[in-house]
């Protein structure tokens, strides 16, 4: 399969899970760690609008900043430092993801636009979750005025102000629920 190649200033969905499917989160600890991580080397080279931290899989919407030599490092040092901590901690061995993390470049606003609500929804589509009240995902960073790494006002903007942004969330929610009932 060949690799999307990553273009400055384009966006990307980014995401890749367990090597078989395997767990790379163990516990609320191992999320906060890998959003530690991912702060410190994405640091100005991207600019994130949305994530979700699944137990084997995780999603996040960037933006390049910097051009694709220095933003794919970026990642290959976050996915080895994270690696390396969760099989020390597990005291596993061998590679915890798959092979190359997956990119899809985003073509245009509404696009983005589905994306970010469907990463949002993530812990619906998976278990079922309320994902308004799920901790390891960017939703809450976009209701709060806490200072955020998630490009909250760009992202707000999309959707033209909070309250639509809630719209459309709450709108495909329901979507999810009718699709889920049976009668």
């Amino acid at each position: 399969m060949k690799l999307e190649v990553l273009e400055k200033d384009c966006y990307y969905h980014i995401y890749n899970r367990g090597i078989n499917g395997t767990t790379i989160f163990e516990n609320d600890g191992n999320k906060l760690y890998f959003l530690k991580q991912l702060a410190k080397y994405s640091a100005d080279k991207i600019s994130i609008f949305a994530y979700c931290l699944m137990n084997n899989h995780f999603h996040l919407i960037v933006r390049l900043n910097v051009e694709e030599k220095e933003v794919t490092q970026a990642f290959s040092n976050l996915f080895n430092s994270y690696a390396k901590a969760f099989n020390k901690q597990i005291n596993r061995t061998g590679s915890l993801f798959e092979k190359h993390f997956k990119r899809i470049k985003l073509k245009d606003e509404n696009y983005l636009k589905q994306l970010i609500v469907y990463i949002h929804l993530n812990p619906k589509h998976h278990f079922n979750l309320d994902f308004r009240n799920f901790k390891f995902s960017s939703f809450q960073a976009y209701l709060s005025d806490k200072q955020t790494k998630i490009e909250r006002n760009e992202g707000l903007n999309l959707f033209d102000d909070l309250e639509n942004f809630i719209f459309c969330h709450n709108q495909k929610d329901n979507l999810l629920n009718e699709t889920y009932t049976f009668e």
